[in-house]
């Protein structure tokens, strides 16, 4: 059941920031270790200590001076990746199937594209501060080639995480039990961040597995964290790259709505 009169966007998504504000107040303490403490480590051990063993060619590793530069930028839009599907897979279906808050919100004034709208505010929250961490953290390491190059970087980083929130949100709006989830991990989330340049240049892939992984969603966001990172910018890559994921987010808050209105309300 919704309300029969239209509640402006703005005031929507202003009465939905105060639920997500106090939600985010009782659970954060779960969440430091998955999104701050596994990517600090995975630093420590592939780039710090696996690095060590790794000449810094600069032609061998598209333009990083050492492997520990290289794999950064890549570990942060994979991690923004993670942390945005582990926002829209399980949270969504808890809300819409199992604890209904999506049918006691829709009891109210407010309506679909307010909640939806409202849940990517809250992944681009999420992915913002866990990536500005990540960055934050490892910047003493000397990983990055300007002062600059990082901050856009953060937006390459923010962009892959909405674009895999959205879509995901998508997918999780058309589900009707969590049994799917394992197939989305293990097929879907796992092999793009292995195969999609963050540990290694997709070159080694071969023809046939680059071609396949410049046409994921996450090589082009590792693609356009790393080339700022280590101030090797090709702009009209940087420019495919960054229209890619622009027209993926727009399309997956779409359809994430389109998915939420036919499941909740006809």
């Amino acid at each position: 059941m919704t309300a029969t009169h239209d509640l402006p966007l703005r005031v929507g998504l202003g009465r939905l920031q105060d639920y997500w504000v106090t939600a985010y107040r009782r659970t954060w303490r779960a969440s430091v270790a998955g999104s701050f403490l596994s990517p600090l480590f995975y630093v420590l051990a592939m780039g710090v200590l696996l690095g060590g063993f790794i000449a810094g060619d600069p032609d061998e590793l598209e333009g990083a001076t050492s492997y520990l530069a290289f794999v950064v930028p890549g570990l942060v839009a994979s991690q923004a990746m993670m942390t945005a599907v582990g926002e829209t897979t399980y949270p969504v279906m808890s809300m819409s199937k199992w604890q209904k808050v999506y049918e006691s919100m829709l009891a109210t004034p407010l309506q679909v594209p307010h909640i939806v709208l409202s849940h990517l505010g809250f992944v681009l929250f999420r992915v913002a501060t866990t990536s500005a961490v990540f960055m934050v953290v490892v910047a003493p390491f000397g990983v990055f080639a300007t002062w600059w190059g990082p901050l856009v970087a953060f937006v390459a980083q923010v962009l892959v995480g909405l674009a895999f929130g959205s879509l995901v949100y998508g997918l999780s709006a058309r589900m009707h039990n969590a049994e799917g989830y394992g197939v989305i991990y293990r097929l879907g989330v796992f092999p793009l961040f292995l195969f999609s340049g963050a540990f290694f240049p997709i070159a080694n892939l071969g023809d046939v597995g680059a071609w396949l992984a410049r046409l994921t969603p996450l090589w082009h966001g590792v693609n356009l964290s790393r080339m700022f990172c280590v101030d090797e910018v090709d702009w009209s890559t940087a420019a495919v790259n960054a229209a890619v994921l622009v027209a993926l987010v727009a399309f997956g808050a779409g359809w994430s709505v389109r998915g939420l209105q036919q499941r909740m309300v006809t």
